[in-house]
């Protein structure tokens, strides 16, 4: 009879410890070992980045204006929704950030360690989606300039090459 009770009582703590394991592997579940925040607020956070008025973009934008240019902003008729879209000149341009983007050459276009490979197929496919825009706006007659966010930091030369793809 002891030895029963003790059997019965070794069971119950094993299965009252899966029960455990269990609830925390579900509350664990869809976390990334390295990932300090959970499903839900990692969501949230990537919710916030901005598509559009982003900082490169505004910067791009004060600088064709002072020039001297008019301009719309994506608009959503043309592939791509180019973030400044100068309609007269057949001329349009992109703010790429270097991250999302995949800027050849360019050290903020590394890959996280985290999840490489899932990163490497999302920004392959941004990468792609960007030539086959490119490629679908210069077949409608647009001239197309890509400003990569690290070329921000020389405005000097970064307004040298808007004038002159402006006025060429």
């Amino acid at each position: 009879m002891a030895q029963s009770t003790v059997v019965n009582k070794s069971v119950q703590r094993r299965t009252s410890t899966r029960r455990v394991e269990d609830k925390l592997r579900e509350k664990v579940k869809g976390l990334n070992s390295s990932d300090i925040y959970s499903p839900e607020k990692r969501s949230e956070i990537m919710g916030r980045i901005k598509s559009r008025d982003t900082k490169p973009e505004l910067v791009v934008r004060s600088l064709i204006h002072y020039l001297g240019f008019r301009f719309r902003l994506h608009a959503p008729e043309l592939p791509g929704r180019p973030d400044i879209v100068l309609s007269r000149l057949r001329k349009v341009v992109f703010v790429n950030g270097c991250f999302w983007h995949r800027h050849v050459g360019c050290p903020q276009a590394r890959l996280p360690k985290v999840r490489g490979l899932w990163w490497k197929n999302k920004l392959t496919r941004n990468f792609e989606r960007d030539v086959e825009t490119q490629k679908r706006l210069r077949g409608e007659g647009w001239k197309v300039f890509v400003v990569w966010q690290c070329q921000i930091r020389d405005l000097s030369l970064l307004e040298k090459n808007l004038r002159e793809f402006l006025t060429r």
